[in-house]
């Protein structure tokens, strides 16, 4: 079995994602899909976090504008947060 996922690590996939987003090397569907893989490998691997750290670390790359509002929900209801 494969460790869980650190919150950091799949932040700093979201930090990428943002920035090929940003350089215009991502169009929205190929964002859509690397997000929706990101989102799977948590689910099959889980994630080493509490769900207050993981919603507090969700929090911190909305305020910095590396993720939406509704990406951010999105990841909410995908990572059963809400």
């Amino acid at each position: 079995m494969t460790d869980p996922i650190t919150v950091d690590r799949f932040a700093d996939e979201l930090q990428k994602l943002h920035d090929e987003m940003t350089a215009g090397k991502l169009e929205h569907g190929e964002y859509d899909q690397r997000l929706a893989r990101a989102i799977q490998e948590l689910r099959e691997r889980g994630i080493d976090a509490d769900r207050a750290k993981i919603n507090t670390k969700l929090d911190e790359l909305l305020k910095s504008g590396v993720i939406t509002t509704s990406v951010r929900s999105h990841l909410a209801n995908r990572l059963g947060l809400v």
